[in-house]
């Protein structure tokens, strides 16, 4: 059965929601038997890579809220990521357009490698503060995880198309928000839900699935 993640990188909520999904799934008995792939989407597609720019002060602009209160929602992600067992480094985040990214991980799916190369991604950049929009720091990381032809894909336009129409039909499904899961084409959960909500759809969708194994149209 298949699982999609439609998710972007510099998304908070979307490592957040990524690990109480995998909780989930770690305790089903025939997650063998569980495909996840992970969709393209971007937050904000037409952001500016700026090495210079602190996420507060991103958070600030683009939302039209005070540097105080973009502070407030740092911390708050911070502090739900960290029940999570994830130690999110905000101050170091880079502001970085995420479609480079895309690109490598849709070359990922190809190699079997994506799951370990979203990990590595949302790693990087809200634990490591490393720029996800940078050609040699995605051939770096990439290399980490054993992937091929990186260098050529990242130097040209390969994956551009997947990449943009993952995200129409993010659009075509009627996605707002990310992390948004989709069950066998079947079910649909929107945002970084406890693992319990994940658990009941994962053995729902899979009982459907196995009564009839023909993915549903959303």
């Amino acid at each position: 059965m298949k699982i999609e993640i439609w998710s972007d990188i510099v998304c908070p909520f979307c490592y957040i929601g990524k690990r109480r999904f995998e909780n989930a799934l770690a305790n089903f008995d025939q997650k063998d038997q569980i495909e996840v792939i992970y969709r393209s989407f971007q937050l904000n597609p037409e952001i500016e890579t700026d090495t210079n720019k602190t996420v507060v002060q991103y958070l600030s602009e683009s939302k039209g809220v005070s540097l105080a209160k973009a502070e407030e929602m740092t911390a708050y992600v911070t502090q739900q990521a960290a029940i999570e067992g994830l130690d999110y480094q905000m101050d170091h985040a880079v502001v970085a357009n995420t479609f480079r990214s895309h690109r490598l991980l849709q070359l990922a799916l190809t190699q079997g490698l994506q799951l370990e190369t979203k990990e590595r991604l949302l790693n990087a950049y809200f634990i490591e503060g490393k720029n996800i929009d940078d050609i040699p720091t995605l051939i770096e990381l990439a290399n980490e995880i054993g992937l091929s032809n990186v260098s050529d894909t990242l130097h040209s336009d390969n994956y551009t198309d997947e990449v943009k129409r993952d995200i129409m039909e993010s659009k075509q499904i009627g996605i707002q928000g990310v992390p948004f899961f989709v069950f066998n084409r079947k079910y649909g959960i929107s945002g970084a839900q406890e693992a319990k909500v994940f658990a009941e759809a994962i053995e729902q969708s899979f009982k459907e699935w196995v009564a009839a194994p023909t993915a549903t149209e959303i």
